[in-house]
């Protein structure tokens, strides 16, 4: 594998705050993938459906679906991101797993967008799953993927938020430095409040907090149903 440079996204400021790796096939690998995917598809188990149609926002290298098609056969799961060497990295991902592995996709979808036009077709779903998407983007951002959840989710349907959030103002010292470090970066990103932020979007979309799971290195692993 080759080393490649974070990537770049439309409003040339980098959509990734890692290195990542690309392999000869086009399939690029994220070391912080690696290091979450298992407990991230633990929490999944017990929480989301395990059969049915996932939409991912902000799908990323597409590592997330590959490991959640293989451990969950059932799943049908649609990538969606906006950024060009994301999409890239998903359709080798569903190239590499073959037809009849559950990926779909990928389609471009800006979870800001008031309508996800592609993303919607095969609308309603079972669930959505957005990982490490809210702190690196606008806020509008995160109005749009609790907005879009409410359109898209069936009744009953789930959306799983995984990242780093304060709690009532009260945020880890970790988190704390790392919001800083995202201001630096791009003054619209940040680590936000879900209970002062996300929580009313999500009612305002006819989401409740359905579970909340502390994870490693203070994040957290929010679950919104659809009622």
């Amino acid at each position: 594998m080759a080393d490649d440079q974070n990537d770049i996204g439309s409003s040339g400021k980098s959509v990734a705050l890692e290195q990542r790796a690309t392999s000869g096939d086009g399939r690029r690998y994220s070391p912080s993938v690696a290091r979450n995917q298992e407990a991230i598809g633990d929490v999944f188990s017990r929480t989301m459906p395990i059969e049915g149609q996932i939409l991912e926002i902000a799908s990323g290298t597409g590592e997330h679906g590959a490991y959640m098609v293989s451990r969950f056969p059932g799943l049908r799961w649609t990538y969606s991101d906006i950024d060009e060497n994301s999409l890239r990295s998903q359709a080798a991902w569903i190239d590499h797993s073959g037809t009849g592995a559950g990926l779909i996709g990928p389609v471009t979808l800006d979870a800001s967008a008031d309508h996800w036009g592609k993303g919607e077709v095969a609308a309603p779903y079972d669930g959505m799953f957005c990982t490490n998407m809210i702190h690196i983007a606008p806020f509008s951002a995160s109005k749009g993927l609790l907005s879009g959840a409410g359109r898209v989710l069936r009744p009953g349907g789930r959306l799983f938020l995984y990242g780093p959030f304060s709690r009532e103002g009260d945020i880890a010292p970790s988190n704390l430095r790392f919001d800083a470090d995202l201001k630096r970066r791009d003054p619209s990103w940040g680590v936000r409040d879900l209970d002062r932020d996300i929580v009313p979007l999500a009612a305002l979309a006819g989401l409740k907090l359905a579970d909340l799971v502390e994870m490693p290195a203070n994040n957290l692993s929010v679950i919104f149903e659809l009622g």
